[in-house]
């Protein structure tokens, strides 16, 4: 299961990258999105100066690939990370962890383009679509 981070799904909102051309290599059903990124990709459309377009495109997408909800399992998995990357010095933002581990809750592989921040996130398998 590939579970989309925020950039990825907004380079592929823009056009940006050949993130639509591996999407369309993935079954639908093989594509999510944590809710929280739902959550950054809607209040950032309210922001946009078209924010019209981005909403279309964001529900159109919506329509097409699942939803993970974040519940206990993805809590659970967040405090984890975040305790174990601040006792190396090493903490990514709080939304980042919170991406990371409903990846990680769902054994899924995280796309997106940083690669760097999520990249110190044990065991979190990642893919640059860009």
């Amino acid at each position: 299961m590939y579970v989309l981070d925020t950039n990825t799904v907004s380079y592929y909102l823009k056009g940006q990258g050949r993130i639509a051309e591996r999407l369309l290599a993935a079954a639908p059903t093989d594509v999510v999105l944590p809710a929280v990124v739902v959550y950054e990709l809607l209040h950032g459309a309210g922001r946009a100066q078209a924010p019209r377009a981005l909403r279309r495109g964001l529900d159109m997408l919506l329509g097409t690939v699942g939803c993970l909800p974040f519940g206990e399992a993805e809590a659970r998995t967040a405090a984890r990370i975040r305790l174990d990357l601040e006792a190396v010095g090493a903490p990514i933002g709080p939304v980042d962890v919170l991406i990371a581990a409903t990846a990680l809750a769902h054994r899924g592989v995280l796309v997106t383009r940083n690669t760097r921040g999520f990249g110190r996130v044990e065991s979190l398998r990642l893919e640059n679509w860009y």
